[in-house]
This record gives structure tokens, C-alpha cells and sequence, in this order.
């Protein structure tokens, strides 16, 4: 693991030493390079490959989508067989242990509490303008949305419930989920499971570009979304890039990420933990701790060493901390919260004496997590907000899955007859100056003595 001293590091250089590579410039290992020239035949970049799913699923539909998921994931399917059943739904209810059963409901109502009391707090509004003129705004749930869920082998009921509620809540019409399947064409009870648990209207067995190719264009049997939001790989990324314009995404994910700030009072086997909990993701995640102390950061790193030994997923955890994790030591509480901004981290978590006194001077994180008693896996599993967070230093700009997410914001203008006359002459000035006439006729035909 790296470790850089910026104490004496300008705001400037942090920036540079902080900022990520975009999602699309992260290069693909060799392996993935080799299985893609084995079942295509050439070889493609992962932008040509789902660039071609892309469009085959636009032209073909249900056919397109047929021949990638046997190519792809394996899994030989009919058309009629592409959605999950209701009796698969109740029989996943039945097989799915009842202890965890109760657990993925607790997380579910711990959710759905979340984003309600997010929804009652953002209510329509409108505004006196006099003469009973009024302005304002109403907020719209979307028709339709799609989720992406990753599957296959993995089963992340979690992330069902961090997408489907949210959406449920704004009162989409309709929410569709796709998750891969696995080679005999199951998919996980616990994931179907959760489905149910979070109102998921409809499910299809269906993974990869394909499947946000089908949900973007809709074929036969996958209705086409207004939205597609959920993690998934590269390939899903990509995806959700080519087909945006055709309907909304989320954002473009990238690898998972964690931000620890701590001082000399933090407890160096947590921050340990949480670091792992990021890096036994994936070998592309990155576990950053920022620090004054440097007598801490040693103990981090033994600490590290010490729980390595005994992590089933050593191996990814161990790469991803060779390649990605890093030890910041810094001058103080001001600098570290420089280095946050320019990061912009997907999870933050501030150990130090007052964490919350951090706060003002934060401008750029996906979810905080505040004091030693806030892991991460909180935030993953149950708290209650969305652990769908903008990675890659995008949390610059973007936010957390919520709500919002699902909902479309409308103006609306309501002038009376008297208000539109008293200001009648300024707007025709504006018009008339940007040489579009017959803006201006619009108003002035509405005068006394119109022409």
C-alpha cells in the first residue's frame, strides 16, 4: 500500500494527486481481453463489443437478446421463459431461510422509512404572483423504471432494495428489474426474495449490455423504461452510456471506494476493517486513509496484515491494496478535508474526536459516515439510505440514488389577463432583441389594440 506525506503539498497538487481516471480509460485485464476475442471471434475494446449489443438489441429485440445471453452468460432461454414467474417468486419466498428473510425485511422497512420521510419533506410548491397570477412547481414520478441488479453466480439482494424502494416510494407505475442468471437460468431466491419484499413489479433473467440494451429500447417482451439505474461492470456502464438520450441512467459507476479521516483517537483495527470491507470488492476498489498521525498509520498497516491473514477474499482485498490503497499523511483536520473535496469519495468515514465539526468544510462525498460507530456496511446494508453512490470523484456533481431519482420536476405558470399586460412591453423588448418576432406577437397579440 502507498504512502504519501502531503503535509507540505499544495491545494493544487492534492487535486492532481487525488483525481481519477474516468470509468472508460481503466484498462481491462488480459483475461477479459482473451474470453471476448474467444466468444466474438475479434478482438474488441469493451466500448466496440457493447456498442454491437447495443444496436444488435435495438435492431433484433428478443432475438438479439436470446443469442448474447447464450453466447455471454452461457444460459440457453425462450422468450416466454425470460421473466421470472410468480410461482418462482413464492417458491424463492419459501426456500429463502426465515431468520434472514426477517433481516431483509427489517432492511427493507428500514429503506422504505428513509426515502418516505425524503418524499414528505419535498412537497409541490407555489407562489402569489397578485392579482391572482401564481407560480410553481410539481414533482412527477416517472412511468417507468428499469433496475440492473448484478447476478449470475453472486446473489446482492441488497442492492434490489437500495433501487426498487426508492422508486416505489416516488410511486413509479411500474419498476423492472434485470438480473443475470445463473448457468442452469435460476436466478437466487434470496435475490428474487427481495424483489418481492421491495414491490419490484416485474423481473427478467436477463444480464450484460442486453440487458440494458432491452430495457432502454424495449423488445416483445421487456417494456421499454423512462430510467435505468442500478451497479453493474464495465460492460453494464457502457451500456447505460449508449443508450442515454433513448431514456435516463443513474450515473456511470465505477469501481467501489472508501475515504477514512481519522486522528490519533481512532481505533486502528476499525479503520482496518472498513478499508477491507471496500477492497475484497474488487481488485480495482480503493481504500484511502487520511491522517495527522502518523504513529496511526503504522498501526493501520500492521493492523491490515493482521486481518488479511484471515479474509476469505485475501487475495482481491490484497491486490486492491497494492494497487489502489494509500496512506495520506496530512498537516491537519483543514488539509485532510482538502484532500475530501478533491477525492470526492463514494463512502467517507471520519473517525476523529468530533467528526461532526468536518462537516461545513465537506463539499464532495457520496454518503458520510460519522464516528466510530458508522461502518460502512451500515450504510450498505441497512440504515436506510441508497447504497448507490457516485464513484470515480463524480460525487462532484452527482448524488446518491434517492427519491429524486425517480421523480421529474414540471413548472408551472399561471398569469391573469391584468398581470400579463403590466409586463407586457418588457418581455416583447426581450423578444424583438433576440430577433424572434413572433415570440413577441404571442404577447402583444394578447393587447387591447392587437393587429
Amino acid at each position: 500500500m502507498k504512502r504519501l506525506d502531503l503535509r507540505g503539498a499544495t491545494k493544487e497538487e492534492l487535486v492532481q494527486r487525488l483525481t481519477k481516471p474516468a470509468f472508460d480509460q481503466v484498462a481491462v485485464s488480459q483475461s477479459v481481453r482473451a474470453r471476448i476475442q474467444q466468444t466474438f471471434g475479434e478482438d474488441l475494446s469493451p466500448a466496440q463489443l457493447v456498442d454491437r449489443i447495443v444496436q444488435d438489441v435495438r435492431l433484433r429485440g428478443d432475438s438479439a437478446v436470446l443469442e448474447y445471453t447464450a453466447k455471454i452468460d452461457g444460459v440457453q432461454l425462450t422468450a416466454a421463459g425470460l421473466e421470472v414467474s410468480a410461482e418462482e417468486k413464492d417458491r424463492a419466498l419459501a426456500e429463502v431461510d426465515p431468520q434472514l428473510l426477517g433481516a431483509l425485511k427489517q432492511a427493507a422497512e428500514n429503506v422504505r422509512r428513509f426515502h418516505q420521510e425524503q418524499k414528505d419533506h419535498d412537497r409541490p410548491w407555489s407562489s402569489s404572483r397578485g392579482n391572482g397570477s401564481w407560480l410553481g412547481q410539481r414533482r412527477t414520478p416517472m412511468d417507468r423504471a428499469g433496475l440492473y441488479v448484478p447476478g449470475g453466480t453472486a446473489a446482492y439482494p441488497s442492492s434490489v432494495l437500495m433501487t426498487a424502494i426508492p422508486a416505489v416510494v416516488a410511486g413509479v407505475q411500474e419498476v423492472v428489474m434485470m438480473v443475470p442468471p445463473a448457468r442452469d437460468g435460476s436466478v437466487n431466491p434470496l435475490v428474487l426474495a427481495a424483489a418481492v419484499v421491495a414491490g419490484v413489479h416485474r423481473i427478467f433473467r436477463i444480464g450484460g449490455a442486453q440487458a440494458v440494451a432491452a430495457l432502454a429500447f424495449g423488445t416483445a417482451t421487456v417494456p421499454a423504461v423512462d430510467k435505468i439505474v442500478g451497479p453493474g461492470n464495465l460492460f453494464v456502464t457502457l451500456a447505460k452510456k449508449a443508450v442515454y438520450g433513448y431514456c435516463d441512467i443513474d450515473m456511470l459507476a465505477g469501481p467501489s471506494e472508501i475515504m477514512i479521516v481519522a486522528d490519533a483517537s481512532a481505533d486502528p483495527a476499525f479503520i482496518a476493517a472498513d478499508m477491507l470491507s471496500q477492497a475484497e470488492h474488487d481488485e480495482l476498489a480503493s481504500s484511502i486513509l487520511v491522517t495527522d498521525s502518523e504513529k496511526l498509520a503504522n498501526q493501520v498497516v500492521e493492523e491490515l496484515a493482521v486481518q488479511l491473514a484471515t479474509l476469505p477474499r485475501s487475495v482481491t482485498a490484497r491486490t486492491a491494496l497494492e494497487r489502489q490503497g494509500m496512506t495520506l499523511l496530512v498537516r491537519d483536520m483543514s488539509q485532510a478535508t482538502q484532500c475530501i473535496n478533491a477525492a470526492a469519495p463514494e463512502h467517507l468515514e471520519i473517525m476523529t474526536v468530533q467528526p461532526e465539526a468536518l462537516l461545513p468544510d465537506i463539499r464532495h462525498a457520496g454518503a458520510i459516515f460519522l464516528g466510530a460507530w458508522s461502518p460502512e456496511p451500515l450504510g450498505d446494508y441497512f440504515a436506510g439510505p441508497s447504497h448507490v453512490l457516485p464513484t470515480g470523484g463524480t460525487a462532484r456533481y452527482a448524488s446518491v440514488l434517492n427519491v429524486d431519482t425517480f421523480m421529474k420536476t414540471t413548472s408551472i405558470i399561471a398569469y391573469t389577463e391584468q398581470d400579463l399586460a403590466a409586463q407586457a412591453d418588457d418581455i416583447i423588448r426581450l423578444a424583438e432583441a433576440e430577433g424572434l418576432s413572433a415570440h413577441a406577437r404571442a404577447v402583444s397579440i394578447r393587447g387591447k389594440n392587437h393587429v
